[in-house]
């Protein structure tokens, strides 16, 4: 028994909450449990240097934690001068996620930044992240469209959601919290399009290596598990 008392292919209650931030062009408050992360879709007129003149816009993203999002405080970044190796991981992970599935020549030459920041972190951070990304993003081409903004047919090409499995007490489970990650045998995040593609994943053994099998086997939890996720996207931006 997982020590949530959730079966192996479980995942904990997940929210989407869209137009959560005012002044954003696209938000969204994301829960995966008791993990918390606000996104918010910032629309930029310029886009960055190396692309200038081809036509093309960008999507990334930018992610953060606040100092008492975990059991302990942490120090804000900002003091120490430059983002956490982590921090910078997480980041260019979710702007891959979204650049995936967007079509960047219809957005013209823009930028659009989505900030991810972990109000309360329970373990899946950067899944949540992603998943919650993507429905701010939805809202930000949303209103770009209704300004005349965009270039011919919708640029999202596709659902993008994510979301961890790993290998605990010997057996695969899905969306581990903090106890089940501090404690995993096998870590790994997957990030799935809504059709079934593989965008990254990220799989780590943190003693004994796990087989060929026990990949699969945490494949087939992950396409489930973001196969539902998809689901509450579809709901929420309906």
């Amino acid at each position: 028994m997982r020590p949530s008392k959730r079966a192996a292919d479980e995942m904990r209650k997940v929210t989407l909450e869209r137009g959560v931030v005012r002044y954003a062009e696209g938000s969204c408050m994301v829960t995966f449990g008791e993990t918390k992360v606000l996104c918010a879709a910032t629309v930029e007129e310029k886009g960055p240097p190396w692309l200038r003149g081809t036509g093309k816009g960008w999507v990334t993203a930018e992610y953060s934690m606040l100092p008492r999002a975990t059991h302990e405080r942490t120090r804000r970044e900002v003091t120490s001068g430059k983002p956490s190796g982590r921090t910078q991981e997480i980041q260019r992970l979710v702007g891959r996620s979204l650049r995936a599935v967007v079509d960047l020549t219809a957005i013209g030459e823009r930028q659009i930044v989505v900030d991810c920041d972990v109000l309360q972190a329970d373990g899946g951070t950067r899944t949540a992240s992603i998943t919650g990304a993507w429905v701010a993003l939805h809202d930000a081409l949303k209103w770009m469209e209704g300004r005349g903004m965009l270039k011919g047919a919708n640029p999202l090409k596709d659902h993008v959601a994510a979301v961890s499995c790993g290998i605990v007490a010997g057996n695969p489970v899905i969306d581990l919290d903090y106890v089940e990650d501090s404690g995993a045998q096998t870590d790994a995040n997957f990030v799935i399009t809504g059709s079934g593609g593989l965008v990254e994943v990220q799989g780590t053994a943190e003693g004994a290596p796990f087989s060929e099998e026990e990949l699969l086997a945490l494949l087939k939890l992950a396409k489930g598990g973001v196969g539902k996720l998809v689901a509450l996207q579809k709901a929420a931006v309906a």
